[in-house]
């Protein structure tokens, strides 16, 4: 993604023929999300305002997973932006987050969210971090 496209607004598309960019709107909302994990928070204790709850096993799965993939999380970058993906599912989105490491930048790994439609804007449910 170019300079130009990243000043780019991209909505929340409910699209379900193809996977479409990361909306600028869930942006920040990740950025804390993936934040907390680089912190070995996998459980949220720092409430995220939109983020549902992570279930106990969800919290020890993420923390499995990411020690047994050796690598170290680092925040998100902007590039991060051009290859995350989400798509409608006909009642919410599923995204796909890829996750940076500190020794391999752009990691296999990445992050497994749903997002809704809500009151106040959008609610993210953390569903799991894997290598696809």
């Amino acid at each position: 993604m170019d300079a130009k496209e990243s000043e780019l607004e991209i909505p929340a598309v409910k699209y379900a023929e193809s996977e479409r960019p990361i909306p600028t709107s869930w942006r920040e909302t990740i950025k804390s999300i993936v934040s907390s994990f680089v912190r070995h928070d996998y459980h949220l204790t720092m409430s995220i305002p939109g983020v549902a709850p992570v279930e106990p096993d969800t919290a020890q799965q993420i923390k499995n997973y990411i020690q047994d993939y050796g690598a170290e999380l680092i925040e998100l970058p902007e590039e991060a932006w051009g290859s995350s993906v989400c798509i409608w599912m006909g009642n919410r989105w599923d995204a796909l987050i890829d996750l940076w490491s500190f020794s391999e930048g752009r990691s296999d790994l990445v992050l497994s969210l749903q997002v809704s439609e809500a009151n106040n804007g959008f609610e993210f449910n953390i569903y799991m971090v894997y290598v696809p």
